[in-house]
């Protein structure tokens, strides 16, 4: 649902009113984002705020009083442009929040500070201050994407959003950064990463779905692959896997699997994932979620 500003009065519009109706007085047209959190238990689509703007005062009345009849909440704005642009924001300010404390992570790997650490104590403040947390990248099929349609429609007004193109860079760096710093562990253990046996722990997006859309797993798979790492992986949500056009073997989570492998890394941090049993038998673990924050051991490094 998301689109670069002007889409609904741009292209829409003109298309409807080609066949001879007029907008606003034949028909109401509006644009409302949809707003999604998959895996949320708490916001679902009817106690979610619902934002529209219409073509005309008219379209957002009418389009206001549709959703009412079965949306808890209702936010009219002047416009569809203004609608469109609300999408961009929310999904900008999460794209580029992420992109800083994902820089911050590996400023704090080099000074031997933990991140999580810093960003939990950052969020005590009451006020000015709100957590993001580092990963192995962006994933979805909103945030690692519908920021760039702002760029490109930007350019047509001689701007050039240099804050979004930045935190592209940082976000989709992200996943070699991951790949180095499973190398660098595994150097630790003598081991070379072309050859080692290595489990991806989750790979859809984000936990608790199985949604792989833009999953930041497949671009730290590809780069295992041309490694020629020996890779398979687990998730308890996504049965298939396939990089490049290769299907990637799952794995049952077992003590024998773990302790055949030569690393695991966590790549999405799923709940009902058996931690325990990953600590206790795995010889080395990535973690790049934070999942093991409440295990203490020399064998688990958090990216």
């Amino acid at each position: 649902s998301t689109t670069y500003p002007g889409t609904t009065e741009e292209i829409v519009q003109p298309i409807i009113e080609a066949g001879g109706l007029k907008v606003g007085s034949d028909l109401y047209l509006a644009f409302s984002p949809e707003r999604v959190d998959p895996g949320n238990p708490v916001y679902q689509t009817k106690n979610t705020p619902k934002v529209v703007g219409g073509v005309t005062q008219d379209c957002t009345r009418h389009a206001v009083l549709f959703y009412e009849r079965f949306l808890d909440t209702i936010v009219p704005v002047s416009s569809t442009r203004a609608a469109e642009m609300t999408k961009l924001l929310e999904n900008i300010f999460r794209c580029v929040n992420i992109a800083l404390v994902n820089e911050l992570l590996t400023v704090c790997e080099r000074m031997g500070i933990n991140i999580w650490e810093v960003v939990d104590a950052a969020k005590t403040k009451p006020f000015g201050f709100m957590p993001f947390y580092p990963g192995p990248g962006l994933g979805g099929h909103c945030i690692p994407i519908d920021p760039f349609y702002l760029s490109w429609k930007a350019r047509q007004f001689d701007v050039h959003t240099e804050f979004i193109e930045l935190s592209g860079k940082v976000n989709e760096n992200m996943p070699y950064y991951v790949v180095q710093r499973l190398m660098t562990a595994l150097n630790t253990h003598r081991k070379p990463l072309a050859g080692s046996r290595i489990i991806l722990l989750g790979v859809a997006y984000k936990a608790n779905i199985d949604d792989m859309r833009e999953s930041p797993a497949i671009k730290v798979a590809e780069l295992l692959l041309q490694s020629e790492a020996d890779m398979v992986f687990h998730d308890p949500y996504v049965a298939d896997f396939r990089v490049d056009g290769h299907a990637v073997t799952s794995v049952e989570l077992t003590a024998e699997e773990l302790a055949a492998a030569d690393a695991v890394v966590v790549v999405t941090d799923h709940s009902n994932v058996d931690y325990h049993l990953v600590v206790r038998n795995s010889k080395l673990i990535l973690d790049t979620r934070n999942a093991l924050k409440a295990f203490d051991d020399n064998k688990v490094v958090r990216l």
